[in-house]
């Protein structure tokens, strides 16, 4: 492994619009390529991609766009939902879209004559995060600058409301632990709620502000990982509710964390994109300089491959991907 290697992309794609958040499929779509979706100015592409890290007959990256989605307004997130199949016969696909007019937006389309969505009105200021029930993707939950966590049905019905302290920035849903959520708020508190009884039922603290990102680690759901001002910042919940470990990264401001989804020691961060670049850092944490450093043009969003040590970030008419060691 390569001590701060500093990395041109391993890939990239080009796009007909800016970027603004790129996200990877995290479930088994049933399909041997990865489902990939990117926002733009006022579309959805939904495409796939299959990298020669895990396909010999590959070339670098293949990449195909399967279809592009009207969207009518800037995409500020993007989640998929677990009913995604490619290999249901019609296939489906199913995301919801956060936007800056504060509504969300599910699409569902058999990617032929299907293609449906429905808006959900609710939020009275910007949508940050936004994320599947991971199991059986019934409920979608969000959280907006309003103090508020909402979970919503697939209908658009609230199910649940949670009040916040200050802007919500993240929500994460583990399948391991279906009836909690995990809600970060840009007060520098991450706090987890009892989706039956609708309580609280723990808080981790940052002690530094802002906060802007958080992730809950898939591959041990005792990790917990944020950025708060320009630190990242790791829990173990089962020892305190204070980070275990933390370290300056970003000179400007941190951003985004991210785990990998294929390594629980795997993680990236990026710096404030609106520079005229953005550092992308990937850290283990079994050493002590990040083992990745690459750069994107004004970059925004990031995601990690469902099972390759490989993250994506957008930018400026293009996605770019780096492939990392484990």
């Amino acid at each position: 492994m390569k001590q701060d290697s500093t990395r041109n992309t391993s890939y990239t794609v080009d796009c007909e619009d800016y970027v603004h958040v790129v996200k990877f499929n995290p479930f088994d779509s049933g399909d041997s390529c990865s489902l990939i979706a990117y926002g733009g100015n006022n579309y959805v592409v939904v495409g796939t991609c299959r990298f020669q890290e895990e396909d010999a007959e590959v070339e670098g990256m293949q990449y195909k766009t399967l279809r592009t989605f009207h969207h009518g307004i800037r995409v500020d997130a993007i989640a998929w939902s677990p009913e995604t199949r490619l290999d249901a016969i019609p296939p489906q696909i199913r995301f919801c879209t956060a936007a800056s007019d504060r509504k969300l937006r599910l699409f569902t389309s058999d990617l032929q004559d299907k293609n449906e969505f429905k808006t959900f009105d609710g939020h009275t200021d910007y949508i940050n995060d936004l994320i599947f029930a991971p199991n059986e993707g019934q409920e979608i939950a969000s959280v907006s600058d309003d103090h508020t966590c909402r979970v919503w049905d697939l209908e658009g019905n609230e199910k649940a409301h949670f009040v916040l302290r200050s802007s919500g920035m993240s929500v994460c849903w583990h399948p391991e632990e279906a009836f909690k959520l995990m809600v970060a708020e840009k007060n520098g508190t991450i706090r987890f709620y009892d989706l039956i009884t609708q309580q609280a039922i723990l808080s981790l603290e940052c002690e530094q502000t802002p906060l802007m990102s958080a992730d809950w680690c898939l591959k041990n759901t005792f990790k917990i990982g944020a950025v708060a001002g320009s630190d990242w910042l790791i829990w173990d919940i089962t020892r305190s509710s204070y980070p275990q470990d933390k370290r300056p990264v970003h000179v400007d401001r941190a951003r985004l964390f991210r785990w990998s989804r294929a390594n629980e020691n795997l993680f990236a961060t990026t710096g404030y994109p609106g520079k005229t670049t953005t550092q992308l850092l990937v850290h283990h944490l079994g050493h002590p300089q990040p083992i990745l450093t690459g750069t994107a043009a004004v970059g925004s969003g990031l995601t990690w491959h469902r099972t390759l040590p490989l993250c994506a970030v957008g930018g400026d008419h293009k996605i770019f991907f780096w492939v990392t060691e484990m």
